[in-house]
């Protein structure tokens, strides 16, 4: 019979505390023998025994994480009774350094795959900036906000102020957390936690502010962005000139220029000066605002801006070359381009793709090739961008024999032709009747690695359909599908106009509920195309069902729409309604434009048909 002493079962076997335990005869003791044994015997050495070889003490975990020694730790975790996720609060709760815990903290969530808890996450990020070790604690928010997944901002403030680490380290992780929210592009739930930390009472810092005013600005989330403001001014944050900036860019943007200009003033009333990006940004927004005189409006900032003794850098010379050719006014970007350089300023690639560009869209092709040439005597290399430009200004003017020259130009100079570039030689071949050609280009696409998107098939489609093939543009609508690739409204729009100079009016008409039940958005474009396909059919009630159809879509007829609408009337001898229609759109505040006088006069005045249109024939847009 075999004897098994008691203190070696004592640490065979785990007991509930303070239980007395008897033990028969399923340990080959005989039935009558009886043997109590306490769980805590008088022996104190048993009990240390016990749990020395089943529990890992904290001070040998600190010792082993600040060693490194964590095949150690894994091995030691896997033969105890340790829960590994309980170690992390033993080990703040220890006092021990925080950067052991953090380690720690890390190692088990790598390693061990653990999940520790809000409440454990955020008392370790006390205890770090309890020891002031900032650093540690913006890194580690930092990874936090990128592995967090599903934690909402309610929960994450409600662990942070229950953790007891003290009021003003609650506002340094705070302020830290929103930071790490607008650094990995979790900008709602930043904007989030700004909001919170006011209703908490937590104070936040620019640190923190200005990256997540960027990103509000740079995704346009422009109402959000002003509340940040104003919360800013009101909880006593003081702004500095990146502030004001981010604000202005934002609102420059948005097109809310008279309010960047108010902000302006603010920001002098706070004492801090505009400087070259507040200026640059105003140019900006002006340049692209889309006003008759936006580029007179640029031109008085930039004076302002010099009269403050405030030096334009290239990016504002870049600026206003970019808004005078867009503006159509190229012969004035060269003068500033000229200006630029008078000023010590050196050009950059932006500088010449804009010009460049600018040049190319006046038909002023031999300028634009002898700027490139510029570029290279000034050791400054062309990119694919300046190239797919000069290629787009020769499809553009019908140099198709140029354009596949300068291809080879572009290879010679070990530049790699991009979807662009071929989309650009597609388009300029279907426009030029090279179908054949276009579609040997589409071709060699595959061979040059680059794949055909929406813009490829939109040009072939546009080719085919020039020329009367229907069936081959339907053909190739469908190869889009079948290499997943989702026509889009240019798409539709295509086929939609190529139907209704087919006289298929009722076709086409299909096919905007087609493109409206996948899910896409018909533009003014395809409603004007359709009313005009119906009017040229004489089918003018059909033509008034669309125009009502695109106002119930939310799309207020424009003056493409009164155009074609008034021009249908005339061709069918209804002038009176044609009539109707030209005061129901100067009622609604639509401005005529030269399309619109040269329907009046040929289609009425020389008819014999005088409108009453109380002077407004005078008032016409270009």
């Amino acid at each position: 019979m075999n004897y098994v002493a008691p203190n070696s079962l004592a640490r065979l076997m785990r007991f509930p505390p303070g239980k007395v335990v008897r033990i028969g005869s399923f340990l080959s003791i005989p039935s009558t023998t009886t043997l109590s044994l306490p769980i805590f015997p008088a022996d104190k050495g048993g009990l240390r025994s016990l749990c020395s070889s089943r529990c890992l003490d904290i001070p040998t975990v600190t010792e082993l994480v600040s060693n490194q020694h964590y095949s150690e730790l894994k091995a030691r975790l896997r033969g105890s009774t340790s829960d590994p996720a309980a170690i992390l609060r033993q080990i703040l709760d220890s006092g021990s350094d925080p950067e052991l815990a953090l380690r720690y903290f890390r190692w088990s969530r790598d390693e061990l795959k653990l999940s520790h808890t809000l409440e454990l996450t955020f008392r370790l990020a006390h205890s770090l900036a309890d020891a002031r070790k900032y650093p540690k604690v913006r890194s580690f928010l930092d990874e936090f906000v990128r592995g967090s997944d599903g934690d909402t901002v309610f929960s994450i403030f409600h662990s942070i102020s229950n953790c007891g680490g003290g009021f003003c380290n609650g506002s340094i992780i705070v302020d830290m957390l929103v930071w790490a929210y607008a650094k990995n592009g979790k900008t709602q739930l930043g904007f989030e936690a700004f909001k919170r930390a006011g209703d908490y009472g937590y104070k936040l810092s620019i640190i923190s502010c200005n990256p997540l005013m960027s990103n509000l600005s740079n995704e346009g989330s422009v109402g959000d962005l002003e509340c940040v403001y104003k919360e800013m001014i009101r909880r006593r944050i003081k702004l500095n000139v990146v502030s004001f900036n981010t604000l202005i860019s934002g609102l420059c943007k948005a097109r809310k220029l008279n309010k960047a200009r108010d902000v302006v003033e603010d920001m002098k009333a706070c004492g801090v000066s505009p400087n070259v990006v507040t200026y640059n940004a105003l140019i900006d927004g002006h340049c692209k605002s889309g006003g008759l005189s936006r580029m007179y409006k640029a031109d008085a900032i930039l004076k302002e801006m010099v009269e403050s003794t405030i030096h334009p850098n290239e990016i504002t010379y870049n600026i206003l070359i970019d808004g005078y050719c867009k503006d159509e006014n190229v012969a004035a970007a060269v003068k500033v381009f000229e200006e630029m350089q008078r000023q010590g300023l050196k050009p950059n690639l932006v500088t010449y793709n804009s010009l460049i560009n600018g040049l190319c869209n006046g038909g002023e092709i031999s300028k634009a090739v002898s700027l490139r040439d510029q570029m290279l005597s000034s050791s400054l290399k062309p990119n694919i961008i300046t190239y797919n430009v000069l290629l787009h200004g020769f499809g553009k003017n019908g140099m198709f024999k140029e354009a596949r020259e300068m291809l080879y130009v572009i290879e010679k100079e070990g530049l790699v032709p991009n979807v662009v570039t071929f989309n650009i030689l597609i388009d300029a071949c279907c426009n030029c009747g090279k179908i054949e050609e276009a579609f040997l280009i589409h071709a060699s696409m595959a061979s040059k690695g680059v794949l055909p998107d929406v813009s490829t098939y939109n040009s072939l489609i546009t080719g085919l359909c020039r020329e009367g093939k229907m069936d081959e543009a339907e053909k190739l609508y469908g190869e889009m599908k079948d290499n997943s690739l989702k026509p889009n409204v240019v798409t539709y729009n295509i086929l939609i106009g190529s139907l209704c100079k087919k006289r298929e009016s009722r076709k086409a008409h299909r096919l905007l509920d087609r493109m409206v039940k996948i899910g896409l958005s018909p533009n003014h474009v395809t409603y004007n195309t359709l009313m005009e396909g119906y009017c040229t059919e004489g089918n003018l009630r059909a033509a008034v069902k669309a125009q009502e159809l695109m106002q119930k879509e939310g799309l207020r007829a424009n003056i493409v729409t009164f155009n074609v609408l008034i021009k249908g009337f005339c061709k069918q001898g209804k002038l009176e309604n044609a009539n109707s229609l030209l005061n129901e759109m100067l009622e609604r505040g639509v401005v005529p434009n030269r399309t619109t006088y040269d329907i009046i006069r040929e289609e009425m005045v020389d008819k014999g048909f005088v409108p009453d249109i109380d002077g407004h024939m005078y008032h016409v847009s270009g």
